[in-house]
């Protein structure tokens, strides 16, 4: 009868520990779906976009180069200013050298203009504009690649927070299971082996889950930096998933997305630009070649060989030894060399397009494959694990083993996603237009 009595008491403590295992399970599963409050800061993309817009301050600083360079282009419009000398001294006639020094003054005065040949200042103007141009597309490159960094870091943070929910439900749901096997331990109600191989799967759960949280931190500091948001907010993003699921690479043609690349990709706008920069220098550099014309009046009281001499004056250097060729030929070698640069750049866009369109169909091939239902399943069937080796049903191997396939389930499934995700908006880099929206 004690025998009989001691395995009735046995039983009756194993199912209390299934009860409370399992209500806490449930119970961490629906506050870990709650984000903290404090110091947390819950975003939408659209209104990730526009604080990016408003408060970046490097877009802020290449905004000043631009106003910078549409200086350069009103001080390349300006003349030379003229040039204006006077001059008043004793005059001595040579007639009369002993007559009273300081009586008699000689005042001269010459007006003279610089007159650039060779159509210099305009060609300053148009190298000028050049360099503006090319300050604007370094603006909306830097734009484009801060963008995509708002938008994945954005995505990459919200399926990171979800597969932290894993863990966090997990490593609650099974210290709980531990605290409780070791409290029964010493009653001879458990296997000290199993308490063990608990213990052991949640320090490796917990393990993982600081290395993700690392991660997030990490992700979320770049994050932070781009949107000037401070260090102390915690950024929860809310993506529309709806439109995620939506996501299907035959929405536009390939030809479509290879057309608005060449026209919109910044980059090859700036490697045209360079080329179009250096070919202005060259012209501009061949011009200053060409000395320029220095046009002068003088007067001159009584210093010349009459009164009141007036005199009209023409002068300009000799092009003998500098002709500037140096110059020259380095503005013409660098045409050359942006070329180069230009056509590397068209078939690095054509490359991109095509591996990005192709990672698409793979990716969303594969996210497809995820069937929602078997999430469900999933779930359903974690809860009924835990009963069934609450009763001795499966042995502790068999439940730590799909413990851990369940956790590793749900962090594929949210790596797949965001691995979408992520081709989409790789994309929509490559071909400078939201194509994906």
């Amino acid at each position: 009868m004690s025998d009989l009595f001691k395995l009735f008491a046995r039983k009756r403590m194993m199912r209390s520990v299934c009860c409370a295992g399992i209500l806490i399970f449930l119970d961490v599963f629906s506050l870990s779906a709650q984000p903290a409050v404090q110091d947390t800061l819950v975003i939408n993309l659209r209104r990730a976009e526009k604080m990016f817009l408003d408060s970046n301050l490097l877009l802020l600083a290449q905004k000043y180069n631009i106003d910078a360079q549409k200086a350069l282009v009103l001080q390349a419009r300006l003349y030379p200013n003229p040039n204006l000398s006077v001059g008043r001294g004793p005059l001595i006639p040579l007639h009369n050298p002993t007559a009273d020094f300081g009586t008699n003054f000689d005042n001269t005065a010459s007006l003279s203009q610089l007159i650039l040949l060779a159509g210099k200042r305009n060609k300053a103007v148009k190298l000028a504009e050049a360099n503006t141009t090319l300050a604007e597309y370094q603006f909306f490159d830097l734009l484009r690649t801060l963008k995509y960094t708002l938008r994945t870091d954005f995505f990459n943070i919200y399926y990171l927070q979800q597969s932290a929910k894993v863990y966090k439900s997990e490593i609650a749901a099974l210290k709980q299971v531990a605290d409780a096997f070791v409290a029964q331990k010493g009653k001879g109600y458990v296997a000290e082996k199993d308490v063990v191989r608990i213990q052991a799967q949640l320090y490796s759960f917990e393990s993982e889950y600081n290395d993700l949280l690392n991660q997030i931190n990490s992700v979320e500091a770049e994050l932070r930096l781009v949107l000037q948001v401070k260090p102390s907010k915690y950024l929860v993003p809310q993506p529309d998933t709806v439109s995620l699921q939506k996501l299907d690479p035959l929405a536009h043609p390939f030809r479509a997305l290879l057309d608005s690349a060449f026209k919109n990709r910044t980059d090859l706008q700036m490697a045209k630009a360079n080329t179009e920069i250096n070919k202005r220098n060259y012209t501009y550099q061949k011009a200053l070649a060409v000395p320029d014309l220095t046009v002068s009046l003088s007067y001159d009281h009584q210093g010349s060989y009459v009164t009141d001499f007036n005199a009209l004056g023409l002068s300009m250097d000799l092009p003998t030894f500098n002709r500037n060729q140096g110059n020259i030929k380095m503005a013409k070698i660098m045409i050359d060399n942006t070329l180069a640069l230009e056509q590397s750049t068209l078939a690095a866009v054509e490359d991109n397009i095509a591996v990005a369109f192709e990672k698409t169909f793979a990716e969303t091939k594969l996210s497809r494959q995820i069937d929602p239902k078997y999430l469900v399943d999933f779930d359903r069937l974690m809860h009924e694990v835990m009963k069934s080796y609450m009763s001795k049903e499966i042995s502790i191997l068999d439940f730590l083993d799909f413990y851990d396939a369940y956790k590793q389930n749900m962090l594929q499934c949210n790596n797949i996603r965001y691995g979408q995700v992520q081709a989409f908006e790789d994309l929509n880099y490559y071909t400078a237009t939201n194509f994906f929206n």
